[in-house]
């Protein structure tokens, strides 16, 4: 036995880019371990993972929503969404290109440009080109001009399942013109499952192979310097008790984890390397990272208002976590940090691996 794809209507929606209704569909891959992922066209988002532990109990360890509503109510939320064209933040919503200043859309506090502008991947309708048990392939053009980026933009995203219960997602891209690009996926985690807010996220551990941060200013903006983590709260080297640690946040202006950890050495890699592992260890799952680029944005919902998701669940600020593999925010103002350009001879890669495993846990030290 293999992998299996089922697709399905998830809703009705009003095209963002055309303005005409169309069925969002849902692809369900399974395989024989009963692991399943759903993703769908909107946002070629991933909707649900469903992950048994090690007593064969499965759970939904993925933050979403139900329907299609539920997505575009909690747009700012970007849950489980394509962030492009670029991922993060844009200083001041302008760069120079060329000689050329380019300003895009400030949609983030009449700032910044942030996860691609008013209308960015999370919110389009992407095409699917390819429905296999060799993975779902989504595909979307974004035109020249669309939120002040120069280039007509194409884009492949492919997710793959298989019989190890990794979840791959590839990301290409192609332009037409010399223009920047930083693809990610803002996928929200809970591996107690989706619903089991702060008191399961407590329980994680959680640890990145970094030893530097991307530093930020007040308004989470990059310097344009790295900072050393030893001797602080963001040294996650070693596994350390998320609960424990998110305690040492409550009297900062940032209550928790949203940073950008430099990783493979700050270098885009040809093939993917293990960056992140995080365990929950009364369940006994655990998801590794891997990937080939330069930086893991980790996030713990630490603006996350009480938003209704699947089953009536509520998710709430330290609910869950996020492991956005890119390169850096903000990195066409800052010459040193590794490049986002894309130009037309040129092929954007980005390959992440979420693998998830079940470890063996001492049952008798956790309470369920």
């Amino acid at each position: 036995m293999s992998i299996t794809v089922e697709e399905r209507n998830f809703g009705l929606v009003t095209n963002p880019l055309t303005e005409a209704r169309q069925m969002v569909h849902s692809y369900t891959l399974k395989n024989t371990k009963g692991m399943s992922v759903t993703v769908i066209q909107l946002g070629a988002t991933i909707q649900s993972i469903f992950f048994p532990d090690g007593s064969k109990k499965v759970e939904d360890v993925c933050l979403g929503f139900d329907d299609i509503a539920g997505y575009m109510t909690n747009k700012a939320a970007y849950m489980g969404g394509t962030l492009g064209r670029v991922a993060n933040r844009v200083a001041s919503g302008g760069f120079t290109l060329d000689e050329t200043t380019v300003n895009l859309t400030r949609n983030f506090e009449g700032q910044f440009h942030l996860h691609g502008g008013f209308l960015g991947f999370d919110s389009v309708i992407w095409e699917v080109v390819q429905k296999t048990p060799e993975g779902v392939v989504f595909r979307h053009q974004s035109q020249h001009g669309h939120e002040g980026y120069p280039g007509i933009l194409t884009c492949l995203i492919t997710y793959r399942l298989d019989n190890e219960d990794r979840l791959s997602i590839s990301f290409e891209a192609n332009t037409d013109r010399q223009t920047i690009v930083n693809l990610s996926n803002h996928a929200y985690f809970n591996l107690a499952g989706h619903n089991a807010g702060p008191k399961g996220l407590a329980e994680h551990t959680v640890e990145i192979a970094s030893s530097e941060i991307v530093e930020t200013d007040d308004r989470q903006i990059p310097t344009g310097e790295l900072t050393l983590v030893d001797n602080t709260a963001y040294d996650l080297r070693s596994p350390v008790v998320l609960g424990d640690r998110l305690k040492q946040f409550e009297h900062r202006p940032i209550q928790g984890f949203d940073n950008c950890y430099v990783v493979n050495g700050g270098q885009l890699l040809r093939s993917t390397v293990k960056v992140a592992k995080i365990v929950h260890p009364p369940s006994g799952r655990a998801l590794e990272v891997w990937t080939n680029q330069p930086g893991v944005q980790f996030y713990t919902a630490n603006n996350i208002t009480k938003i209704t998701g699947k089953k009536g669940s509520f998710y709430v600020k330290h609910g869950s976590f996020c492991v956005q593999t890119e390169k850096f925010p903000d990195a066409v103002n800052h010459q040193n940090f590794p490049s986002i350009n894309l130009n037309p001879n040129e092929t954007y890669r980005h390959e992440v691996v979420y693998w998830f495993k079940v470890e063996k846990t001492c049952r008798c030290c956790y309470k369920k």
